[in-house]
């Protein structure tokens, strides 16, 4: 009871009631254009509600199904089959667990914030270009090379009436109120979600004017929830099947973790432990994947809701999900009402969302290496998948960070020669070599062509004290290109400090 009273209902109850009209349109999307049925998503969304927001972790970061997941997740429904949606997300879920016993949680922190914005700008132009061909009414073509080409076939029946243009105009609308809906008085804006609104005029206008549109299929929780299929794990014991599990656990425990550091610069209240969030969400995904149910992260856009509605305490996220089950349980046959184009039309929306405009333009202005590492990621997503290419994204990011990080300078001075020297060798000029920054194997190749320049007749002083770092290779390297120059040289060769003994 004193738990009870110490909730500042006033403030979280309000912001309980946003969250779950935000939830509401976004959980039912997610999970159409996943390819289940959209009762799954609510459930993930319950779940992301009930359980993982009473846990500790973060305080005000709301989890449900996330548009982030959905391209990988109808890739493995169609691959697998949905009875093995269940034993993925119950394996992401067990790996989360591991992880957040092992304190892993605190290391997503160290990924690349290009790799990052790439990874979402990647998923969101995956599910952009996918829906709009929901928007049409048409299936999308399986790749995102085919779902590029065929967009001018697309604009052209979509132009000529080909399309469905009942359902086209249907979802056209819908995105249009979704992106004037910011521009309204800011008390209307504040007071309706977006996604509701324009949802619940498209459902509306197709109620009235029963209009001949695909809609959502309803079923009851139950009819829908099954059990994870044993024989599943025969199909996923394969390499694939474990780089799909993987993928699965890094993009929903990385998307979970990201979100929580922005949420956490959006309020002063308690920081997030980014270890027990991690196994939060473990324990969530593994209660997901028992019911078959979607995936589930921590979602920016239901995070951000909740702060920006004053939300306090996790009582906030906690009412949400009760909130989407009362709606679940008492008004299912709402949701036959819902076009499926409206649905595309609010993942569209959300998938040119994903894409960080503002961040790329700053990039290409003042950091161009970075915004080739978004591009990339961005690009290799699209043509490949979600899984490989986040991982071209990480390895040019290391390759970059790796390159920036080897500066070595290399400077070549004559000094003057030593007076009163009597020995030809020395009434010569010697060389000064010096040696400052990085010198790693990435350097090596400059660093041998100017050593292997030098003229054999005129003696060398090797300085190698302003080296902040020398690695084996180039060690090796200075030491059989000194053994070589003395060999092979009539001048002496000085070396200052001595080289380290080569093992």
């Amino acid at each position: 009871m004193a738990v009870l009273r110490a909730v500042p209902w006033r403030y979280d109850l309000p912001a309980s009631l946003v969250v779950f009209l935000v939830a509401l349109p976004l959980c039912v999307g997610v999970a159409v254009a996943s390819g289940v049925p959209a009762e799954l998503g609510l459930v993930t969304g319950i779940v992301g509600g009930l359980l993982v927001g009473a846990l500790p972790g973060s305080s005000l970061q709301v989890s449900g199904p996330a548009a982030g997941l959905t391209v990988l997740v109808h890739e493995a429904v169609q691959e697998y089959g949905a009875g093995a949606l269940g034993v993925l997300v119950l394996l992401t879920g067990l790996l989360q667990l591991a992880m957040g016993a092992l304190r892993l949680g605190r290391w997503f922190r160290a990924m690349s914030a290009s790799v990052v914005h790439g990874m979402l700008a990647g998923i969101g132009l995956t599910l952009l270009l996918g829906q709009l061909y929901a928007l049409a009414d048409r299936r999308a073509p399986g790749t995102g090379p085919e779902k590029i080409a065929g967009l001018p076939a697309l604009l052209r029946d979509a132009v000529t009436g080909a399309a469905d243009r009942g359902a086209l105009a249907l979802g056209v609308a819908t995105l249009l109120v979704l992106v004037a809906w910011k521009y309204l008085p800011p008390r209307l804006a504040r007071a309706v979600p977006g996604p509701l609104a324009a949802v619940g005029l498209a459902a509306a206008v197709t109620a009235l004017f029963d209009l001949p549109v695909a809609r959502v299929e309803v079923a009851g929780l139950l009819d829908v929830v099954q059990l994870p299929d044993h024989a599943a794990l025969g199909a996923l014991a394969t390499t694939a099947g474990a780089g799909t599990v993987l993928a699965f656990t890094l993009i929903a425990s990385a998307e979970t973790l990201f979100s929580a550091a922005a949420v956490d610069r959006m309020h002063h209240g308690p920081r997030t432990d980014y270890d027990r969030e991690l196994t939060a969400q473990g324990i969530g995904n593994a209660l997901c994947g028992l019911l078959g149910a979607l995936p589930m992260t921590a979602v920016i856009v239901r995070s951000a809701t909740n702060v920006q509605a004053g939300a306090r305490t996790k009582a906030s996220r906690v009412l949400h999900g009760g909130w989407l089950l009362l709606f679940t349980a008492l008004l299912p046959g709402v949701l036959g009402l819902v076009p499926l184009t409206a649905l595309a039309a609010v993942l569209v929306h959300a998938g040119a969302k994903l894409v960080p405009v503002r961040r790329i333009a700053a990039l290409c202005r003042e950091h161009r290496g970075e915004a080739a590492v978004l591009a990339v990621t961005a690009v290799s997503i699209i043509a490949t998948d979600l899984f490989e290419g986040v991982l071209i994204g990480i390895g040019l990011a290391v390759a970059k960070s790796a390159w920036q990080t080897s500066h070595l300078q290399i400077g070549v001075e004559e000094r003057p020669a030593a007076p009163g020297a009597e020995e030809a060798p020395l009434r010569v000029a010697p060389l000064r070599v010096r040696l400052s920054g990085n010198a790693t194997f990435l350097r090596l190749p400059r660093l041998l062509d100017t050593l292997e320049r030098l003229p054999a007749d005129r003696p060398v002083e090797l300085d190698w004290s302003g080296l902040r770092h020398l690695d084996h290779a180039c060690t090796v390297a200075l030491t059989t290109w000194a053994a070589q120059h003395r060999a092979r040289s009539t001048a002496p060769l000085a070396v200052d400090p001595p080289l380290p003994t080569v093992v």
